[in-house]
């Protein structure tokens, strides 16, 4: 699979991160298969997050790759931390102890990545800056970054936290694209200009933060795909037209969608299916046309001034 550099490290990583959140709906044959199928594949990225099956996710994908030393040497692990029951924790306290608990559910000494994964309305710089000072100095967190987060928020933690931020995690999809819809539509009166990010996406270009797109297959809140379905009919015409045309399906072609964006972005798949994830991995061999990029975009709907 074809590779890039995540953010302004030096850590070469797949374009395509591996999303382990429905791991635990996998028997552990099937999770197995799962996990060499995708390595065997190039995509060695795996993303995970300390809620996900409330740990289960983590302890099943160990035992799935079963992990060890020469395991480890040849995979990038990406967790979060930061969501309780009923709150949001960046406290030291908090941040320390969930990577102690992340990396024994993983069974290893250290993450790749740690992303602080929604933003805690009490969050205290100076708190975040020493748990990362610490867990950067024991080893334990090589690079950090954060999931969900506006520019100023951004900003707010780069006032104390001397780490680069090398990734962003966002929500990003055909039908859920108004990151890049209101830099199209600037000064309009239509929905589509109203910018509720900050210029979340031009921000991250500017800092070299990869911003790593999260159900790049959904519409709305988890309210569902939108590859076959019924509400999105011109969209998936063209999709199916443009997918013919490179002889792949149309879960590539949603993907090369998201690839083919100038801003170097890291999709992370959500499917457990066999099948889908190495049509996923195809994406990074399709280079789609100006053309075909804009005419996927305005048949889900978005409008060009």
């Amino acid at each position: 699979m074809r590779t890039m550099k995540l953010g302004s490290s030096s850590l070469e990583v797949p374009v395509l991160a591996v999303g382990c959140m429905r791991i635990n709906g996998l028997e552990k044959a099937e999770a197995e298969r799962f996990v060499q199928t995708s390595l065997e594949h190039g995509a060695n990225f795996f993303d995970h997050a300390d809620i996900y099956g409330g740990g289960k996710c983590e302890e099943i994908f160990a035992d799935a790759i079963h992990m060890n030393d020469d395991v480890r040497e040849k995979i990038i692990l990406q967790s979060k931390c930061g969501i309780r029951s009923g709150t949001f924790d960046f406290s030291k306290e908090h941040i320390l102890d969930s990577v102690d608990a992340i990396l024994k559910r993983l069974r290893t000494d250290y993450l790749d990545i740690l992303l602080l994964h929604r933003p805690d309305a009490l969050v205290e710089p100076h708190e975040v800056a020493e748990a990362f000072d610490k867990l950067e100095s024991s080893g334990k967190v090589r690079h950090f970054g954060v999931s969900n987060q506006n520019p100023m928020q951004i900003q707010l933690l780069k006032k104390a936290v001397k780490q680069p931020l090398v990734a962003n995690q966002l929500q990003l999809s055909i039908t859920n694209a108004n990151m890049i819809s209101n830099g199209i539509n600037v000064n309009m009166t239509v929905d589509s200009s109203i910018n509720r990010d900050g210029s979340i996406l031009d921000y991250c270009r500017l800092n070299d933060i990869t911003i790593q797109p999260w159900s790049p297959f959904q519409y709305g809140f988890f309210e569902g795909v939108f590859l076959g379905s019924e509400k999105f009919p011109e969209l998936n015409k063209v999709i199916d037209e443009v997918a013919a045309k490179y002889e792949v399906s149309n879960t590539t072609i949603a993907i090369a969608w998201l690839l083919r964006h100038p801003a170097q972005m890291q999709p992370v798949t959500g499917t457990m299916n066999i099948e889908r994830i190495l049509d996923c991995i195809k994406a990074s061999e399709v280079h789609l046309t100006r053309e075909e990029w804009y005419a996927i975009y305005r048949a889900a709907g978005n409008i060009l001034p």
